[in-house]
């Protein structure tokens, strides 16, 4: 196996989802660089893996620490595989440093692709996957959320955003206050049997979670904000005036949120408005 740094992903939930390319590296490396050796060293045994070989912890905490120390092993020649609890490593998780390291001294690095919940949830959710933007984890303290969501409202793009379970609704409230109408999704449990992705207002995400305590690794995605356009509201009324003369007052609400991204409710009373004027 060529000395150099292996970038492994790994199964963020079902364990059938790594490729043989990635357990075939785990297999030969040298040494493995993880999160956890015990959640590592269980991933291996469920794939019938050695762990006669070296473990080096490498968190957010100690990366300036263990960085020259995996250097110093890539230099004498070994073989490292970089791999996170779950998932692609360095997304959302340290790595990029151990990365640039390796690139200065002219190190071999490469990837082995594979699972990443951003790309899951999004995959799930149907919302625009054309342009997005993966904001990293949600700050835990009440002000910092405020400021973390109010900082991204004004991006033109889907917003993609990774949250704990408790501290879900607390994000759910603020989005829900900062967004309006926008339309989310919440994806939780991916790959495992329970995945769900809910899809709708934060309100009503925020009433589904009210009814069902969420549990597992949240990712939550918020929908680009609209583009300002007054003729297109100002038509809207006309709009549904033309469709509800062809089919029924529910389906001309479907048709003009589906075409427009208008919020549901707010077509929906429009069209009831404008069925009792009739």
């Amino acid at each position: 196996m060529k000395s150099g740094l292996y970038i492994v992903a790994s199964p963020i939930g079902n364990i059938g989802d790594i490729s043989e390319r990635a357990v075939l590296i785990l297999k030969e490396a040298d040494v493995i660089a993880c999160e956890d050796s015990r959640v590592t060293k269980k991933l291996f045994g469920l794939l019938g893996i050695s762990c006669a070989r070296e473990f080096i912890t490498y968190q957010n905490y100690n990366e300036e620490e263990q960085s020259p120390l995996l250097l110093n092993l890539l230099e004498e020649g070994k073989s490292v595989a970089l791999i996170s609890d779950a998932g692609s490593p360095l997304i959302s998780d340290p790595g990029y440093k151990i990365v640039r390291k390796c690139r200065e001294n002219n190190i071999y690095v490469t990837t082995i692709p594979g699972c990443c919940a951003v790309v899951a949830a999004l995959q799930l959710s149907g919302l625009p996957t054309n342009r997005f933007m993966f904001a990293g984890f949600v700050p835990n303290k009440d002000k910092a959320r405020q400021d973390f969501f109010n900082e991204l409202k004004e991006i033109k793009s889907t917003i993609v955003v990774y949250e704990t379970a408790p501290r879900l609704l607390k994000s759910l409230e603020v989005i829900r206050d900062l967004y309006g109408h926008r339309e989310i999704a919440v994806a939780r449990e991916l790959t495992k049997m329970y995945e769900e992705c809910i899809r709708g207002t934060a309100e009503e995400v925020i009433n589904h979670y009210m009814q069902k305590q969420p549990k597992g690794e949240i990712v939550i995605m918020i929908s680009p904000p609209q583009e300002d356009k007054t003729e297109t509201a100002i038509d809207i009324r006309q709009v549904l005036i033309a469709k509800m003369a062809l089919m029924p007052l529910k389906s001309a609400v479907k048709e003009v949120v589906s075409e427009y991204g208008l919020n549901k409710n707010d077509v929906y009373d429009l069209a009831l408005k404008i069925k009792d004027e009739k």
